[in-house]
C-alpha cells in the first residue's frame, strides 16, 4: 500500500512510533526513524528490516537540529512525501502539581516539535509543488480534556496545527490527525485509575485499543486509499463519547 513512499515517523524508538514504523516497512515503504534514544532506534533498525529503516538521533524540540535533519533528508531522500509527527509526552499530573520547566518540557514536545517538523516538510514539498502526507498524532485528551491540563492543551493545539496546515499545504500535502483513546503502551501507566476507569465506561467496544490499530490508521492516511481526506480528525476510540 506504501511502495515508493518515504515516511519519517518520530518519537519512532517505542510504543506506538515502532509499531507505525513497523507497519509502513511492512507495507513496503522506506521508513527515516527519529528520537532521542539511540539505543531503543538501533534496536529497532536491527529487529525489522534494516534496508528499509535508516536511524537518526535527535531532538524534536531543538529547532537547529531539526533544520539540519531536514537538510540531510532533502539530500539523501529527495523523494521523502509522508511525515508522521509521533513524538510525545505525558507526566500524568494535575496541572496543580506542575513545574514551570515542566509545563516547558510538554509544550516543547508536543506541540513545537510538531511544529518544526510539519514547517520543513512542508517548506520541502510545496515549494517543489510534490504531493505528500502528515498524520499529526494527537489524543482523546485534545477533544474530550484530560486530567493533566498541559497534556489535553498540547493535544488540543496538535487538532488546530492539524486544520491550519491542510489550509495552508494544499493543495499539496494532506494532513490528517488521529486521535486515540488509551492506548497499551508504557505511558498509560502514569494514567490515574480513575481516568482509565471512566474512559473505559463509555467504550463502546471492550476489546483494548493497541499501538497496531494506531498504526494501521495511520498506514491508511498515508496512503492513496485516503486521498481525500484532508484536515480530518480520526478518532480512535471504540466508540467514546458519541454525540
Amino acid at each position: 500500500m506504501l511502495k515508493e513512499k518515504v515516511i519519517i515517523v518520530t518519537g519512532a524508538a517505542s510504543g506506538i512510533g515502532a509499531e507505525i514504523a513497523r507497519q509502513c516497512i511492512a507495507e513496503n515503504a522506506q521508513v527515516i526513524a527519529c528520537d532521542r534514544d539511540v539505543a531503543k532506534l538501533e534496536h529497532l533498525r536491527n529487529f525489522t528490516s534494516p534496508e528499509s529503516i535508516d536511524a537518526y538521533p535527535l531532538d524534536v524540540t531543538n529547532y537547529e537540529e531539526v533544520a539540519r535533519f531536514f537538510h540531510t533528508v532533502k539530500e539523501k531522500y529527495p523523494g521523502v512525501n509522508g511525515l508522521v509527527n509521533n513524538a510525545g509526552i505525558y507526566l500524568g499530573k494535575s496541572l496543580l502539581d506542575y513545574h514551570v520547566d515542566e509545563i516547558d518540557q510538554v509544550i516543547h514536545v508536543n506541540v513545537r516539535g510538531f511544529l518544526y517538523f510539519s514547517k520543513f516538510f512542508g517548506e520541502l514539498l510545496v515549494r517543489q509543488e510534490r504531493a505528500g502526507v502528515i498524520v499529526n498524532l494527537s489524543s482523546v485528551s485534545g477533544i474530550e480534556g484530560s486530567s493533566d491540563a498541559v497534556y489535553g492543551m498540547s493535544k488540543a493545539a496538535v487538532l488546530g496545527l492539524t486544520k491550519s496546515c491542510a489550509m495552508s499545504f494544499s493543495p499539496y500535502i494532506r494532513v490528517n490527525a488521529i486521535a486515540p483513546t488509551l492506548v497499551e503502551t508504557a505511558m498509560m501507566d502514569q494514567v490515574p485509575d480513575w481516568r482509565k476507569k471512566e474512559y473505559r465506561e463509555h467504550e463502546l467496544i471492550k476489546s483494548p485499543v493497541l499501538p497496531v490499530d494506531v498504526a494501521n490508521t495511520a498506514v491508511f492516511l498515508l496512503s492513496e486509499k485516503a486521498r481525500n481526506y484532508t484536515g480530518a480528525t480520526f478518532d480512535l476510540n471504540n466508540g467514546c463519547y458519541l454525540r
